[in-house]
Formats: C-alpha cells, structure tokens, sequence
C-alpha cells in the first residue's frame, strides 16, 4: 500500500505544479540552522519546504488566516491543502494526488511527524508550524463572522450537516452559512452539477470540503475550476465536528503529539492502517532517504525557501 521513492532521480509527478522549484546548490536552499525547541514560537517569516520534493508550505495560523483572507479580499481563487503523515504516505503512492498537492497553492504542515522528520534532518522548526483545524477553524470563522462572509460546506450525512449548519448559524450570526450533504453518487455527472451549482449560487468566500483524504481532494481536483469561491480547503471530519457529533481532541494530547493517539483509541478499525503501519512506514522512508543522501546514493532530501503571502497569492487566479 505505501510506496516508496527511489533516491537517485527526484519525481517527475513532484515537477509538475506552478510553483518555482528551487534546486539543491542554490542559494535558496541553504544549511539548515539547529533546531530550537519545538515550544519556541517561530519568528523567520512563511517557508516552502522540498521534502522529498514535496512542497510543504511552513506558516503559523495567523498566517494562514491572513492569507485566506487576502484571498478573498482580492477575490483571488486559492486551494488550501495540508500534509500530514497519512498524506505524505499518500502522495507516494497515488500520483493525482501528489499533482493535487502540489497544484494548491497553500499545503500547510498538519501533523507532528511531518516535523519530527524535518528535525531529525536537521531543520529547524517551531510548534507553531504545524496548523491542526481544530486551531485553524474558530479562528477562521471568526474572521468569517467579522467579515460577513459566506462559508459552504460539502460532505456529511444529510443530518449531520442540519446540525452543524444550525450550531454555525448560532455561533457566528454575521456569517453566512449553507451546505450539501456528501451521501452523493460522487461520479455522476448530472449531482456534481448540480452540487457546483448550488456552490455557485451561495458565491462562499469558503467552500469546506469534508469527505475525508483522498476524496475529498479527488473531489475538488475534479471541479475546482468550476468553483466561483475564494478558498476551498479539504476538511476531512470537521463538518461532523461542527456538529457536535466527532469530539476534539484534547490540547493537552494534541500538544504532546497524540492526537493521533486518541483518533485512534475513537475508530481503531478504521484507522489502524493509517497509523500502525502508515507511521513506521513515513519513518522508514525518510531513514532510507537519510541513509542513501549521506552515503552518495540519492539527492538532497530537503531544501527550503523564503515566500511571502504576496507570492501565494500572486500564483493563485483571480
């Protein structure tokens, strides 16, 4: 199930966004600093990082938020992805994936053994690198709420959704909020019509897509052309958190990086895959990685760049 990357030729599949990928030996990709504590805010401003040629865009959640919002400011059109472990193990093996990853202009950190590994390359990261949605929501729809702005969201079951919608309505009152359960034939022509044109009538500053990885990205690859909408972020399970229905997970756990731990403990069936072996198989491929780039036997492994929000933003459509 998961794949490996032969060390000695980067990707092609990892070349083929809009971005400008920085090659090992230039000057963009310099020695990586010690690592400060993980504790430590970071002070250094947004990067990209190559991870395996894997562009992972490293910005605390103010940053995030702030760019969203510019976004939709400027009525620009932007994909916010995110890595993760289960997602890194993904893009290996699914190159559409990979391709979608890499075509969002934003795919910020979202799981602790993303920078775990990027430490243990020597890297330095800080806490608030990582972006967790349940970090990223309130605050972003509180900015949703301040700037009256309309948020749609797809996935769920049809119950579900009523509920979330009605405890979103009551939370955030200037915020405009509408929905489409995910219960759809997801490969039928005439529903995902239908379902973009609804999107489309609502004109949402933010569409949240929430069928869980990889569908929910499928999904979006599929129809984000067709969506007139500002921001459009993969949700997995936060529609059935707004709901009230799927708990989260408690700070305490989360930021001792065991939030994994205690998804796991909820849905040990669906996710022992996910866990028991996609974990040790991250950590393997970035050891075999490790391994070949210092015995001469592959290419740089990780690289990183400087960017700005007005660079996001100047790759996104308007």
């Amino acid at each position: 199930m998961f794949g490996f990357i032969k060390l000695g030729s980067t990707p092609e599949s990892s070349l083929t966004d809009h971005h400008a990928i920085p090659q090992p030996g230039q000057d963009s990709a310099r020695p990586h600093p010690p690592s400060r504590s993980p504790a430590e805010p970071s002070d250094r401003g947004n990067l990209c990082v190559y991870l395996l040629g894997r562009r992972i865009t490293l910005m605390n959640t103010s940053a995030l938020v702030n760019t969203i919002h510019n976004a939709c400011r400027q009525n620009r059109r932007i994909t916010v992805a995110n890595y993760n472990i289960h997602a890194f193990n993904l893009s290996l093996h699914l190159p559409w994936f990979q391709h979608f990853l890499q075509q969002a202009e934003i795919a910020h950190c979202d799981g602790r053994g993303i920078l775990t590994a990027l430490r243990w390359l020597n890297m330095e990261t800080a806490k608030d690198d990582r972006v967790s949605y349940s970090d990223l929501m309130p605050k972003l729809l509180d900015r949703a709420n301040q700037e009256s702005w309309s948020v749609f969201l797809l996935g769920t079951k049809p119950d579900h959704l009523a509920l979330a919608l009605t405890n979103l309505r009551q939370q955030y009152p200037n915020a405009t909020f509408n929905g489409h359960h995910g219960y759809f034939q997801i490969d039928s022509a005439l529903e995902n019509a239908a379902i973009v044109d609804q999107i489309n009538q609502a004109r949402p500053q933010l569409l949240i897509v929430g069928m869980g990885m990889p569908i929910q990205e499928r999904w979006i690859s599929d129809h984000r052309d067709q969506l007139h909408t500002n921001a459009i972020l993969p949700g997995g399970a936060v529609i059935d958190r707004f709901a009230g229905v799927v708990s989260d997970c408690p700070k305490w756990l989360s930021d001792n990086s065991l939030e994994w731990c205690y998804r796991f403990a909820q849905e040990p069936r669906r996710l022992a895959t996910r866990y028991l072996l996609g974990n040790p198989a991250f950590l393997l491929q970035i050891a075999l990685a490790k391994f070949q780039s210092v015995a001469g036997m592959g290419n740089q492994i990780l690289w990183h760049h400087p960017v700005t929000e007005a660079e996001i933003l100047a790759a996104a459509l308007p």
